[in-house]
């Protein structure tokens, strides 16, 4: 009961409190938007991670073909914006079927693959001219409509569709986690050998948490593109688009399905709001620093450190 009043309270802050409270200043909700785009992000490699076992440095492959499949879709062939946020995501899915070759490598040998694949993806971007404009860049990309007399164009618009965005894929995270299958994901981190005799296909299970990270990562990646308004190869494909989500889920604790979200958005408006303004150069050197620190102090990140701090607290009670 109390676990459900808290949600209905975060839900309220979240789609009321803080259109109300930042809508008026378009710099802060710009980069709330920008963490809550970093949390998609990471929370799809959390799933990945958690759930599927693999640990993926090309995740900034699903955000760029997502990005580049809504915005090329959208333009070209006049499809609607909030279609091509699916497209967007279903483009990535397929981009994600050309790596299933990769599946049979284990550990840093998978991770490494697949940052093959970005770097592919990325030139892939380059060369097309003819559809992608190349290193020039598309310009000009639709901005989200305006639909039931709500502007979704604008800084509160674009905060609302991001947000249920995000919050729509942790919801599918928890029903997936849940499931026959999400059991079956966990049982293999401790024996996939076991599993294997049990009957369970972890190679097809493992394929279906990649397929399902990168559909969740295309959309974000096709959402951002649209909220930009532009787009290029290397900012589509930018190492940012692993670096950082990685950083924000081990730190909020990326087996948790909040964690990563949470992790998102105190690491980057911090570092955008505190950091930045006394670092300007290098500023991110910080994030290395205080991501070792909370591997260091609890490996489970922030929820893990906030959980060992209540049990004490309940201990000295």
């Amino acid at each position: 009961m109390k676990l459900n009043k808290l949600l209905i309270v975060v839900l309220a802050a979240a789609y009321v409190g803080v259109p109300l409270v930042l809508g008026g200043n378009a710099y802060v909700m710009s980069l709330v938007i920008a963490s809550l785009v970093i949390g998609g992000v990471a929370l799809s490699w959390a799933l990945l991670g958690n759930l599927g076992g693999m640990v993926s440095f090309g995740h900034a492959a699903f955000f760029g073909v997502g990005a580049y499949t809504s915005a090329v879709l959208t333009m070209k062939l006049g499809l609607p914006v909030f279609i091509g946020l699916a497209m967007g995501g279903l483009g990535a899915v397929v981009s994600a079927l050309l790596m299933l070759p990769v599946l049979r490598l284990r550990g840093p040998y998978f991770a490494l693959a697949i940052l093959a694949y970005a770097h592919i993806f990325r030139i892939l971007a380059t060369e097309w001219t003819s559809v992608t404009n190349g290193s020039a860049g598309i310009s000009s990309i639709p901005r989200l409509p305006e639909l039931f007399g709500v502007d979704f164009g604008g800084k509160t618009g674009n905060y609302l569709v991001i947000l249920t965005i995000v919050l729509l894929f942790a919801l599918a995270y928890d029903m997936i986690r849940r499931s026959p299958h999400g059991l079956a994901l966990r049982a293999m981190h401790d024996s996939e050998d076991a599993t294997r005799v049990v009957g369970v296909n972890n190679t097809l299970l493992k394929a279906l948490m990649l397929l399902v990270s990168a559909f969740m990562c295309g959309v974000v990646g096709a959402f951002n593109a649209h909220y930009i308004n532009f787009l290029e190869p290397d900012y589509a494909f930018s190492a940012l688009w692993v670096t950082i989500p990685i950083v924000a889920a081990i730190f909020g604790g990326y087996r948790t399905i909040t964690g990563p979200l949470v992790g998102a958005v105190v690491v980057y408006l911090v570092d955008q709001l505190f950091v930045k303004n006394i670092m300007p150069t290098g500023h991110q050197m910080v994030l290395g620093v205080v991501l070792v620190g909370m591997i260091l102090a609890s490996p489970d990140g922030l929820f893990g450190l906030v959980r060992k701090f209540m049990r004490k607290k309940d201990a000295t009670a």
